[in-house]
């Protein structure tokens, strides 16, 4: 079965999802979708999409369309899910879910009342080295995890949008910690809820509505913590880290600085990093970035469910309860106390 999909989305992670899905066989991209003619052609062009457009119901009522990937703003993704399910089409959403958990449950219940296929595009739980420390605690070789402490920074998003809370749903916390707290979800293992959250966030370089920076304390079964570090005002690039403590050891991953390969140059490196804010001196090229941050994972695991007609591993369901987690962390900026996790 080749697996016709359509692209909703023709900007910064729908050209990472390309790069991710270039590796994935028997899969066909069929028709990518855009706000704009020139955003559609161009990305059309540069990834040889036989057909673009900018009617969004066009693209997901096709016949031959088996999969709908969502790779747009985050005040689309309710409105793109809806027209996905509607036409019976299995569906992918980037992060977050929703711009807050009452979006993200309407999302759910449409995606469950429809009986599609739904997946959550988490990159940070397929990256190989977190896939790795997972099987890692999965056969007890740092006993029982109690502490993740991750890291999500740069110096700030790509698109005006994101700036915008009513648009984004929120700043760094909402943009950055959707990975962190997921990455927890994962390793602790989705058994272990969430029980509540206490944060902070302020802004403090960026002149912007939302937090440039948020710390996220989230308190789950069995004693457990996880603290998220999120930043739109860290400066040298992407920064992704986990620092994993168990009874009887530690793991660290760290994709962005910690590269197999070192650079020093007076002129220019070229593309270094996503986000680099310089490409010269001492640089720290990342090698394959979509394999490393987790897009070929993530695209090939859901090519596969719906060749297998299986459920993906991340669906609806993790999207709605991070939404949930970051929502409690919200109301906990306002109210200085922890906030309960609701479900």
């Amino acid at each position: 079965m080749v697996v016709g999909i359509a692209l909703l989305g023709a900007g910064f992670v729908s050209n990472f999802y390309m790069s991710g899905l270039q590796a994935v066989p028997e899969m066909k991209v069929r028709m990518v979708y855009s706000r704009t003619e020139a955003g559609a052609k161009s990305f059309a062009e540069k990834w040889r999409i036989p057909e673009w457009t900018t009617d969004m119901v066009k693209a997901v009522q096709r016949r031959d369309i088996d999969l709908v990937i969502i790779g747009l703003p985050n005040f689309l993704h309710k409105d793109a899910t809806i027209l996905a399910v509607e036409a019976r089409k299995n569906v992918v959403c980037t992060k977050p879910l929703g711009r807050d958990v009452d979006e993200a449950r309407d999302m759910l219940n449409a995606v469950k009342r429809a009986g599609v296929l739904h997946g959550y595009a988490e990159t940070e739980v397929f990256c190989p080295a977190v896939v790795k420390a997972k099987d890692v605690i999965d056969r007890g070789g740092i006993g029982e995890v109690f502490w993740i402490r991750s890291r999500e920074a740069h110096f700030g998003p790509h698109s005006a949008w994101f700036w915008n809370p009513k648009l984004s749903g929120g700043g760094a916390l909402m943009d950055m910690g959707c990975h962190t707290v997921e990455a927890a979800r994962y390793l602790f293992g989705k058994k272990n809820r969430a029980l509540e959250a206490v944060a902070w966030g302020d802004t403090i370089v960026h002149k912007t509505e939302a937090e440039d920076n948020a710390i996220l304390l989230v308190r789950f079964e069995g004693k457990k913590i996880s603290q998220s570090e999120t930043s739109w005002s860290s400066r040298g690039g992407l920064d992704l880290r986990n620092e994993i403590y168990g009874t009887k050891g530690t793991m660290f991953t760290d994709v962005t600085r910690s590269t197999p390969i070192t650079v020093f140059t007076a002129t220019s490196a070229g593309y270094v990093v996503e986000k680099a804010e310089i490409d010269k001196g001492w640089v720290f090229p990342v090698v394959e970035e979509p394999w490393a941050y987790g897009y070929y994972g993530e695209m090939r695991h859901f090519v596969d469910c719906v060749q297998r007609g299986e459920m993906p591993r991340e669906t609806y369901e993790d999207g709605y309860m991070v939404n949930a987690i970051i929502d409690a962390g919200y109301r906990s900026m306002k109210t200085d106390r922890w906030e309960k996790v609701s479900e």
